[in-house]
């Protein structure tokens, strides 16, 4: 999930801004290219994993509406969706701090189901 400010400058090291904007948005860059790819009418499958908090849900639901198969995308308790917290100036500029949360969750299961679906992909 895509945490997005917008301020007039980026704050230097130390500084504080007051935004002048704030949204949440489903984001994540695999997730903005498997939407991409379903809108231009390729078949799309993600894979990845979630945390099981309101973000994951927002995430999959999000996926779901735009007709990417999430079948392969896990669920990993007690721990939270990996977040983008995003600031951007007014000239356009990013700053971006990515805390990876659920992306980073290990298991052998998630491994293999991994595996399976890379195998049978196309691409």
């Amino acid at each position: 999930m895509d945490l997005v400010t917008n301020v007039p400058t980026l704050p230097r090291v130390g500084e504080t801004v007051s935004g002048t904007s704030f949204r949440t948005t489903p984001g994540g860059k695999g997730a903005n290219q498997a939407v991409a790819a379903k809108r231009l009418g390729a078949s799309v499958s993600m894979i990845g994993q979630v945390g099981d908090d309101i973000y994951g849900i927002e995430l999959l639901k999000s996926l779901r509406s735009e007709g990417v198969s999430v079948e392969n995308v896990s669920v990993s308790h007690g721990t939270h969706t990996g977040v983008a917290l995003i600031g951007v100036e007014d000239s356009g500029l990013n700053s971006i701090t990515a805390v990876y949360g659920a992306n980073m969750a290990e298991s052998a299961a998630y491994e293999e189901s991994i595996r399976e679906a890379v195998g049978d992909a196309d691409v």
